[in-house]
């Protein structure tokens, strides 16, 4: 049988372009690249993420089955629109913000504008460009779809099937609404993550010290301020009616727990924190499994290879670890490795840590 989709167009060859490239590609999809840079497509193409390099939509889109328009938010209307014009069957995007692409589109291409899906892959990376795509960045990732009433049900399920082959899941969610959720789950974060960077950095200048003390707890906290910032201004002045509304709510809270400090009222910060404990800990720890799962907490010392010691024995196992991620301490110091495994497997993975020498907590994770 043939493969659905099988011709692909990418508009922009960077970061998630370049990844999504290599990810289709490894599904024996042809993909063309299209970007006004010669170098950078030379470049995507001698990475693997593109079979051919073209300068214009207009070439680039030529006999493709869908268009991915992977560029800055304020140029995905008028590059859709061109894909659009080119005949494609599917025109989609990558852009974070969604409401104002669609809106516009409609605007412009009434009568063709059935044919765009509005998406948005929750994934990426800190590195800028081609050279920091990956295949894999997709595997485990929410893929956000908006499709509309005029949607086509074949397209849109031809769209979602592509997209279940490099490892994402699809979830379907209204186009203003999608934007209202990210700017609570990504934009706001972003500016909180880089102000708080900045506030630091500035008292750095007065205190040489303090960023070499930084400890788990800021780092955790300001690592997406290292993401690429020239994406940033096109996002927030596209979404800013939600993101302003987001950052209102923030500054609220803070103001709430600055008069709660103030005032020495340990309950009342106690029963704020132990409420974010909670909510942080219900966080849905692994899209792409759909079987009971486990979360192992593992005490962790600082010295080589213990990463690896640990991967080594779930890879003898052959037990899956469908999340990672190291929690530090608020002042530094050890941390703990919290692995999110299926529940099948995991009472001997945790007995072959605990023969190591490693003490592990265990909870269910709904």
């Amino acid at each position: 049988m043939a493969t659905a989709l099988a011709r692909v167009a990418i508009v922009g060859t960077g970061l998630i372009g370049g990844s999504l490239g290599m990810a289709l590609r490894e599904t024996g999809r042809v993909v063309h690249g299209i970007d006004h840079r010669p170098g950078r497509l030379d470049r995507a193409q001698e990475r693997g993420a593109i079979d051919r390099g073209f300068p214009s939509v207009a070439e680039g889109a030529a006999g493709c089955d869908l268009v991915v328009i992977a560029v800055p938010a304020a140029h995905i209307p008028p590059a859709a629109c061109e894909a659009l014009d080119a005949d494609v069957r599917i025109v989609t995007d990558v852009g974070s913000v969604k409401r104002p692409v669609v809106t516009a589109i409609d605007a412009w291409r009434p009568a063709t504008s059935h044919r765009f899906i509005g998406g948005h892959p929750m994934a990426g990376s800190e590195q800028e460009g081609v050279e920091g795509a990956d295949p894999a960045m997709f595997l485990g990732a929410t893929w956000v779809l908006t499709p509309t009433a005029r949607t086509s049900a074949e397209d849109y399920a031809a769209l979602r099937s592509l997209i279940g082959e490099i490892g994402a899941e699809v979830v379907a969610v209204e186009p203003t609404a999608h934007d209202e959720l990210v700017a609570v789950v990504s934009h706001v974060p972003h500016l909180a993550a880089g102000t708080l960077m900045r506030l630091a950095s500035g008292r750095a200048i007065e205190h040489a010290t303090l960023l070499r003390l930084a400890a788990g707890g800021f780092r955790d906290m300001t690592r997406i301020a290292a993401g690429n910032p020239g994406i940033w201004p096109d996002i927030c002045a596209s979404n800013r009616d939600a993101i302003v509304a987001t950052l209102d709510a923030y500054i609220e809270a803070l103001g709430e727990v600055r008069d709660v400090v103030a005032r020495g009222d340990r309950n009342s910060l106690a029963h704020m924190l132990t409420e974010a404990m909670v909510a942080r800990r219900a966080l849905p720890a692994s899209a792409a499994h759909a079987g009971p799962i486990v979360e192992l907490r593992v005490p962790i010392e600082d010295r080589p290879g213990l990463l690896g010691e640990v991967t080594t024995v779930a890879g003898e196992l052959g037990v899956n670890i469908l999340d990672l991620e190291i929690a530090h301490s608020v002042e530094g110091g050890p941390g703990v490795l919290v692995l999110v495994v299926p529940e099948v497997g995991a009472d001997s993975f945790e007995a072959a840590l605990a023969e190591r020498g490693f003490r592990i907590a265990r909870r269910s994770v709904e």
